[in-house]
């Protein structure tokens, strides 16, 4: 079909006669295909309109809305590619965000409005143009996604039984300014567009639910399963509508009346297509690469209380060729959803296919261990805690199945990281698309030979310390050689004359830090290396001193900017106007300013942070490049500190740091020693107790201080910024640098604050955890933190306790890291190097399964050992049975022996003397010295008990 473009001109441009002409090319036809029920505004449409009135010819209009719903129903594969995306960042913002933000508010019992927690999803995005990385970080290829381009479809939506709109499942709903409830069902929705294709999800949370509501909800999530074997290529919409009432009629009829009257529509450009809405008399085929809206829910539902509540569970959908795709992933299941503070009722156990406990509780439950259960001071945070849950105190027997449970998690998680990595590295399977590319760089020393120096003329060798150049005679020529061209040169004498040799960069050069560096043309001819005579040796030992000093400082130069590489230069800070702002006074900072070392202030400003202290220095610190805001208080400890880690480090006086930390003594040693008015009218240690306890109180000030500035310093940031604590009773001590320091976990990161040098690492950077030299002659095994960027050396900690091994392996079990377990230390830079390779076709071949440990073995190695010494065990039982059986018939038959009288005696038996069996066991004795068994405590009846074990072990 022939197609012809009519240009028409903009407002500033002269007419065309765009219009007329269309019109004309119309004539012949009836009927003009419209959007009837869109209402369009402009300045071309009114034309069209009056062009339209004043023809002669009539037209008939005609909704082609569905023609066109059906043209752009199936998604092309860039079209999937930004529905994806919108679907992976409404994803990530819920788990990342909402529900920490949500965890953490109900294990306080903070009060908080449904808008304020609407806001603070929406606040994470903005404008789009300073999102808050640390939770988009988290998104797939965050550093490809144009956020400027992602927008919110409708303002997030949170509701609770406190909602004075109650429940509304309509995504028009607003959150209200109520305050929302600590018990009972909370929903959360939110719908995002990226370069305008949506994508949109919604969840229920169950706090402190009945059975009644686990089992509806436990319902919905197999009514999604159903559903989704209906949404396949050539399935009709209607039969997806029937389908799910037909499941519900089966499993619960009574719930039939309160599920909506469509499951979903379909969605792309528009977040509604009416032309695929997924009710009881839609007759549209659905196809692959159709994109669908499924919502399942019941609405108005009575509760025990009277009271009505909803359930809602929708996600994005992809048609597939035998079943439909979820887009939406994650926080689904019973261990995600489901909340239990209420220590009357028995906490619900998990359902889902990893068979884990249910969330944290913050209560103390009873038959807890005082270490696990005392966590005085301490939030249950949504990672560090999740293990830690209500029903495992309660059971008896939580504590012999921990290993299982870590095994079975462990397994999943060694699974998850190999399919994360397969999908990571798709497309880079061979070398090429995996190697760092090179750049060859040219180094010019003259622009021209007009630029040489005066000196050459004199042909003889030159260094231009200036150009950084190395001048040389070669066949009565002046020729510059830049000095990064020379690798290195070296002096020799042999009689009377001296040799001075220069060594060239070529290619093939095996050995050095410049093996890998990259040339304009490796097949090119090169000098390797030039040689000159002469015989004054002071010149050239001059010439040979000046190059050695110009190449070490040409290299010293490249490494401060190579380390100065990463350094960001901030941008200005915005001051607080017409007010005095938030100060915390009289704090000493880490790393020092220069100077003598004075306290200083830190003030709260627009966009940041500054230090100022007595001298003038000034450190600015701004939001968008704090990674994490740490609060340490000074229980047990000597200072109460505020840390900062950076997302890229700054520098401080000559100093590059990532790192900035205020803080204050906490302890202030006064004691009269010389006795005082009140020494004559007490006895005893009345003094030392008040001392104890001004001291206890001036600690509590600190922290109380310090903390709400803290949490000012995370409200003055929007939100971009979460206070997060160290849990001082999960601390471990190890030796991440050169001393031993004590470790403490955090909800998001493991730290070392006390003292430089400081440690912080984010537990999402972590790919997997590697336990070395676990062994149980050794006191102390190591950890190894391999980071997903493998570009990243790994972190190894050394000499952690053995008898910290259980918690380690449970605290990283608890926040998602997988951890393989090994006898000996590995070398980690072979391995790194050969991963990095090709990091596809290593995780195809198997990704981190070639580390063996008992957490994470295939084939459950843990329990293997377990079985094989309960094995050992009950084969030792047989035999000891089965010596006594043998000795109770030896016994036997000695005694009718006996009982047959002395003359029973044969001539025909054949029996040592004593001379003969003292010598044998002499020679026995004598060997089992020499083996090193020793026979001095050994009775009779031992020995064979000690053979039966062996020979149950030869059999084993």
């Amino acid at each position: 079909m022939p197609i012809e473009i009519l240009l028409q001109g903009k407002s500033k441009d002269p007419p065309t006669n765009a219009i007329p002409k269309c019109l004309e090319a119309m004539s012949s036809g009836k009927r003009i295909g419209t959007l009837t029920k869109e209402q369009h505004t402009g300045r071309i449409v009114d034309e069209w309109k009056n062009a339209l009135d004043a023809s002669n010819h009539k037209f008939d209009n005609v909704d082609i809305s569905a023609a066109l719903s059906a043209c752009m129903a199936v998604k092309d594969a860039e079209e999937m590619k930004l529905i994806r995306t919108s679907a992976n960042v409404a994803s990530v913002l819920l788990s990342a965000h909402f529900v920490p933000k949500l965890e953490l508010v109900l294990d306080r019992g903070s009060k908080t409005t449904h808008q304020a927690l609407a806001d603070s999803i929406d606040a994470k995005l903005g404008d789009g143009t300073k999102p808050d990385m640390r939770v988009f970080g988290k998104a797939k290829n965050a550093n490809d996604i144009d956020f400027t381009s992602m927008e919110f479809i409708y303002p997030p939506i949170v509701q609770s039984k406190s909602s004075s709109s109650g429940y509304d499942i309509r995504f028009s709903a607003m959150s209200t300014e109520d305050q929302m409830s600590h018990k009972g069902i909370i929903l959360v929705a939110l719908g995002m567009k990226y370069r305008g294709y949506c994508a949109n999800m919604a969840r229920t949370f169950l706090v402190d639910a009945n059975k009644t509501q686990e089992q509806q909800y436990e319902l919905l999530l197999s009514l999604q399963s159903e559903a989704l074997t209906k949404l396949k290529d050539g399935t009709v919409a209607r039969e997806v509508y029937q389908h799910v009432v037909n499941t519900l009629k089966a499993k619960n009829p009574e719930l039939e009346k309160h599920l909506p009257k469509n499951v979903g529509w379909g969605m792309g450009l528009e977040f509604r297509d009416s032309s695929y809405v997924l009710g009881p008399k839609n007759s549209r085929l659905l196809k692959t690469g159709m994109v669908f809206n499924l919502i399942l829910a019941f609405t108005d539902v009575t509760g025990d209380d009277g009271k009505k509540y909803s359930l809602l569970l929708t996600d994005t959908i992809k048609v597939g060729e035998e079943k439909g795709v979820c887009l939406t992933e994650g926080i689904k299941t019973f261990k995600d959803v489901l909340f239990s503070f209420n220590d009357d009722e028995p906490a619900p156990k998990d359902k889902s296919k990893s068979g884990g406990d249910s969330k944290p509780s913050k209560s103390k439950a009873n038959g807890a261990s005082p270490k696990k259960s005392e966590l005085k001071g301490v939030q249950a945070g949504s990672k560090v805690l999740r293990a830690k849950t209500r029903q495992g105190y309660m059971d008896p027997e939580a504590s012999t199945s921990l290993s299982s449970r870590i095994t079975g998690h462990q397994r999943e998680l060694h699974l998850q990281r190999q399919e994360e990595g397969i999908a990571r590295f798709a497309g880079e399977d061979d070398r090429g698309g995996r190697e760092d590319n090179k750049i060859f760089k040219r180094f010019q020393s003259y622009k021209g030979e007009a630029a040489l120096p005066k000196e050459v003329e004199s042909l003889r060798i030159y260094v231009d310390r200036k150009n950084l150049s190395v001048v040389l005679p070669i066949n009565g020529f002046a020729v510059p050689f830049h000095i990064n061209v020379i690798k290195n040169a070296s002096k020799s004498d042999e009689g009377e004359f001296t040799y001075l040799r220069i060594n060239f960069q070529t290619p093939g050069q095996l050995a050095g830090k410049k093996e890998d560096t990259p040339f304009e043309d490796p097949n090119s001819t090169f000098i390797r290396s030039v040689s000159y005579r002469s015989t004054d040796g002071h010149r050239f030992d001059t010439l040979y001193k000046a190059i050695q000093e110009l190449k070490k400082e040409v290299n010293k130069r490249e490494q401060e900017k190579k380390a100065m590489a990463d350094v960001v230069e901030q941008d200005n800070l915005q001051e607080v106007k017409g007010k005095r702002p938030v100060r915390l006074p009289e704090v000493f900072v880490r790393p020092a300013t220069d100077g003598k070392r004075l306290p200083g202030d830190l003030e709260i400003h627009q966009n940041g942070l500054r230090y100022v202290s007595p001298l003038g220095h000034k450190i600015d610190l701004l939001f968008n490049n704090i990674k994490h805001l740490f609060f340490q208080p000074c229980d047990n400890e000597m200072l109460v500190i505020i840390h900062f880690h950076l997302k890229a480090p700054i520098m401080i006086g000559k100093k590059k740091t990532k790192d900035v930390q205020v803080y204050r003594e906490a302890s202030d040693v006064q004691f009269d020693e010389t006795g005082n008015r009140k020494r004559k009218y007490r006895y005893g240690d009345e003094d030392e107790i008040e001392l104890e306890q001004q001291e206890r109180k001036r600690r509590q000030a600190l922290n109380k201080e310090f903390k709400y500035f803290a949490e000012k310093i995370a409200e003055a940031s929007d939100e971009r910024l979460e206070v997060d604590i160290p849990f001082a009773d999960l601390a471990f001590e190890g030796v991440p640098f050169r001393t031993n320091v004590k470790l403490q976990p955090t909800t998001d990161c493991l730290v070392h604050l006390a003292d430089p040098p400081f440690l912080v690492v984010t537990l999402a950077d972590i790919e997997i955890a590697s336990l070395e030299r676990v062994q149980f002659s050794l006191k102390q095994f190591d950890m190894v933190l391999i980071f997903k960027d493998f570009s990243r050396p790994p972190l190894q900690i050394n000499s952690i306790p053995s008898n910290q091994l259980d918690n380690v392996k449970e605290w990283l079990d608890s926040v998602d890291v997988p951890l393989a377990e090994g006898p000996v230390n590995l070398n980690w830079g072979n391995i790194m190097k050969n991963i990095n390779e090709n990091p596809y076709e290593f995780f195809k071949d198997g990704g981190w399964g070639f580390l063996s440990g008992t957490a994470v073995g295939e084939d459950g190695s843990e329990g293997s050992e377990v079985s094989s010494e309960e094995s050992e065990f009950e084969m030792d039982d047989d035999d000891d049975a089965l010596s006594s059986s043998q000795s109770e018939s030896d016994f036997s038959a000695d005694s009718d022996a006996s009982e047959s009288g002395s003359g029973s005696f044969s001539d025909d038996d054949s029996g040592e003397d004593w001379d003969e069996l003292e010598r044998k066991a002499a020679k026995s004795d004598k060997k089992r010295h020499e083996e090193g068994r020793g026979h001095g405590s050994e009775s009779d009846s031992d020995r064979p008990a000690k053979k039966g074990k062996a020979k149950a072990k030869g059999k084993k």
